[in-house]
């Protein structure tokens, strides 16, 4: 693929929510989806994607996937919640994320976790990650060219076949990555109901 480099920075995997965007005043729905609106309008694949709606985030709270809001209005807290909720939602079930968060959501119902430190350390592990996923998938996109040398094929339908793997290439580690995300998901799940038994 040409220019992979220029392709990756046009993704815009840098793209996030940082504890300095979060006003320290308390926003309503509408302010909260002006600010993730504004945040990631950039990595949209088209103008009719929406980032969040008042329907995710009601469902988000239907599904108890963060603790409950005050006069209608959202805190820091939430809105940290819900980024780390869009990013988990294109991965994981509405399940699985309530299943991972319940237990910090307690504590941050209690008072006792310093949910800005948590994001934080998030954030930090973010950047590390694109670091290395360029790097991985410069190397992945030269084992798909020396794969796809193999077929001989024309060049209108080379370009075709070489972007084709590259895509199942990188499904396939996601596939990987999700299966074990899930896995994790399973064990927070299997360790909470251990918890309960004692």
């Amino acid at each position: 693929m040409n220019e992979l480099s220029e392709f990756l920075e046009k993704i815009g995997l840098h793209t996030q929510i940082n504890l300095n965007d979060i006003p320290d005043i308390d926003l309503y729905m509408d302010q909260v989806i002006q600010l993730f609106e504004k945040k990631f309008n950039t990595v949209k694949r088209n103008d009719e994607e929406k980032i969040l709606t008042k329907t995710m985030i009601n469902n988000y709270a239907k599904a108890k996937l963060f603790f409950p809001i005050k006069n209608k209005k959202y805190s820091r807290e939430h809105l940290i919640l819900i980024s780390l909720i869009y990013q988990l939602k294109g991965t994981l079930s509405i399940n699985d994320i309530k299943e991972a968060m319940q237990e910090l959501n307690e504590h941050i119902a209690n008072n006792d976790f310093p949910l800005e430190e948590f994001y934080d350390s998030y954030l930090k592990l973010s950047d590390k990650n694109e670091d290395r996923f360029k790097e991985d998938v410069q190397e992945r996109a030269k084992e798909v060219k020396t794969e796809i040398e193999v077929l001989e094929e024309d060049q209108a339908q080379f370009q075709y076949l070489e972007k084709l793997l590259l895509i199942l290439s990188l499904v396939n580690i996601s596939n990987i990555y999700r299966r074990t995300a899930e896995r994790l998901v399973d064990e927070i799940v299997e360790e909470a109901g251990r918890k309960d038994t004692k």
